[in-house]
């Protein structure tokens, strides 16, 4: 029996829900906020199909994927299942049907207008519209991807010309950082962004969600704003692979 299917192990992954869930209340109690601003994103990356089944039976439904090829192959294991799916990986322009074949409902990691034509060109294909997050580089890192902070409100204003597209928040990935300061000012800088993107009044965007904070920042995320915490390791527990591979510019796989 593989280490996926184990009863104990599958056990842990409710118990660490809970967990985090705990966790989400705790940093709302400390910054005035209501934890039912807060929604649970299960980023599902690495994780076999029999573990996130465990998730969604216990109803935990907003799941999230880095990867096409993940998508692809988890997708029958899935389908029967009820759940929703974003991608926040990076998205090449080659891999948009693709994304949109496997019934993603939001792409949090739109950076740049040239995916965006791509992506309108083929939503009017298909007649259809997407949600999307546009992913801001708060940590003016190199290897990550993400829009510069001082492109943003240029971007979002193109974007907003595209009717098939729906901008919905902001997406950012946080400092890799044992210093606090350094990544709370990342996630402080997309509420920034957000606030200036609501003072123009776009037409067609919606600046509502901010999806930041991952298993070791989600407390600083939420300190800060965030709607949305991406939570992988601390539920489904480590991976064989660093998280700094998803989003290592070297890494287009």
């Amino acid at each position: 029996m593989t280490w996926y299917n184990d009863k104990d192990m599958n056990q842990d992954i409710v118990k660490n829900i809970d967990s985090v869930q705990r966790r989400i209340v705790k940093a709302c109690a400390a910054s005035g906020r209501n934890p039912d601003e807060v929604k649970l994103l299960l980023a599902t990356k690495t994780v076999p199909v029999a573990r996130i089944k465990v998730a969604l039976e216990a109803g935990y439904t907003l799941i999230a994927e880095n990867k096409i090829q993940e998508l692809k192959e988890k997708f029958e294991g899935l389908k029967e299942l009820l759940h929703v799916n974003h991608f926040i990986g990076h998205l090449q322009s080659n891999k948009i049907k693709e994304v949109l074949k496997y019934d993603v409902t939001c792409i949090q990691s739109l950076d740049r207008y040239d995916l965006a034509e791509k992506l309108h060109h083929r939503l009017l294909l298909e007649g259809r519209q997407m949600e999307v997050f546009i992913q801001v580089n708060t940590s003016y890192e190199e290897s990550k991807y993400g829009v510069s902070p001082n492109d943003v409100l240029a971007l979002v204003e193109k974007v907003s010309k595209l009717n098939t597209i729906r901008i919905k928040g902001l997406m950012t990935i946080g400092m890799l950082s044992n210093k606090a300061e350094k990544v709370r000012k990342c996630f402080r800088l997309l509420k920034e962004i957000q606030q200036k993107i609501i003072s123009n009044n776009f037409d067609h965007v919606n600046m509502h969600e901010l999806s930041m904070g991952m298993s070791g920042d989600m407390e600083i995320a939420i300190e800060e704003g965030a709607t949305m915490i991406r939570i992988g390791t601390a539920i489904f527990g480590n991976r064989p692979t660093p998280d700094s591979f998803y989003w290592d510019e070297n890494n287009r796989v």
